[in-house]
């Protein structure tokens, strides 16, 4: 529980910081016309208002965190390819659901997300290279929506555990408003025409998602009947041959 109760905390002071941070960005601002037209446009506002020095130190901090983010994201993809291969749902599952014995972790996953990105980087320089970020944006706030208008969709048949975290009445205004802010965030991303070419790649990532959707259930339905396997909260236990092993 006090687990959680930070990571509530670190949320929501992530939040509000960043929220300031972008204010204080948008008041700074003097020439809202050159600015818009600047190739780094939080470069020009700190150099306008702060000189080059600080431009530099602050540069240098975003540059940390963005490497930090660059982490987490990486972490995080890793154990969606270790989880779905676990479940032996997804492209040589056999080699992607092993964890390390020494540090108990799914290093090919890993291996296989950082491989991507490198190769990402090299053939997609510059502009090219946005647009790939900006559908990165767009793919997770689909991923969202769906996810909220799932729960929405059978919210009145699952089972409620006693002692559980529970929202009471507030659950289903709350839900409702996550929705609507995913889809307000998700108009903000693709109305625009510069994101064209990011809604293609989107929807060719999805297209492609779904035939190998298609592909297991003509020819591996097996692995799609159970559910997926739970796991408990230290994380994933390495098995014979460096396989994992659910956990308790």
């Amino acid at each position: 529980m006090t687990g959680a109760v930070e990571a509530d905390r670190a949320v929501v002071a992530a939040g509000v910081l960043g929220m300031l941070f972008l204010i204080t960005l948008t008041v700074a601002i003097e020439d809202i016309p050159r600015i818009s037209n600047e190739a780094s446009p939080v470069a020009a506002i700190m150099h306008d208002r702060l000189g080059s020095v600080a431009e530099r130190v602050l540069l240098t901090a975003i540059t940390f965190a963005f490497f930090g983010a660059g982490i987490v994201v990486m972490v995080s993809c890793s154990r969606l390819v270790y989880a779905m291969s676990r479940d032996s749902r997804f492209p040589a599952h056999q080699v992607m659901r092993r964890v390390s014995p020494r540090t108990h972790t799914p290093i090919p996953a890993t291996v296989l997300i950082l491989a991507l990105g490198a190769v990402l980087m090299v053939a997609l320089p510059g502009a090219a290279l946005l647009e790939l970020i900006t559908a990165s944006t767009i793919l997770p706030a689909l991923i969202y929506g769906s996810t909220i208008v799932l729960y929405l969709a059978v919210r009145g048949r699952l089972d409620r555990q006693k002692g559980a975290f529970d929202l009471g009445r507030g659950e289903l205004p709350v839900a409702v408003c996550a929705l609507v802010w995913t889809l307000f965030a998700l108009f903000v991303l693709v109305a625009p025409d510069e994101a064209l070419t990011s809604v293609v790649i989107v929807a060719g990532l999805l297209v492609l998602g779904a035939l190998f959707f298609l592909g297991m259930l003509l020819f591996d339905r097996q692995a799609l009947a159970p559910e997926p396997t739970s796991r408990s909260a230290s994380g994933p236990t390495p098995g014979p041959g460096g396989d994992s092993t659910p956990g308790p």
